[in-house]
């Protein structure tokens, strides 16, 4: 591959990869929503500090959505811009 068609790859997966990190940042918002009512009174009561242990695991499993989803869509970014680095 000559330089020229190198570059503008290395272009496009970057662009791709700020695509992919804007609308992944946008659907975050998407989870708070639902995350918020599971967590409530009505749900799994998260802030009842007398609920069985079970029940504290699975709040403490809803909490690691956000962060995961936000380190998944970090690592397609980074994995397109040094995939297409590589070429």
């Amino acid at each position: 591959m000559n330089k020229k068609a190198q570059s503008v790859s290395v272009g496009l997966g970057i662009v791709a990869a700020i695509m992919i990190f804007i609308v992944g940042s946008m659907v975050i918002d998407f989870f708070k929503d639902d995350i918020t009512l599971a967590r409530n009174s009505t749900g799994l009561d998260c802030t009842n500090p007398a609920i069985s242990d079970g029940s504290k695991l699975t709040c403490l499993g809803i909490d690691l959505i956000v962060p995961y989803f936000f380190l998944l869509i970090l690592s397609v970014v980074g994995g397109l811009v040094i995939g297409n680095l590589g070429k």
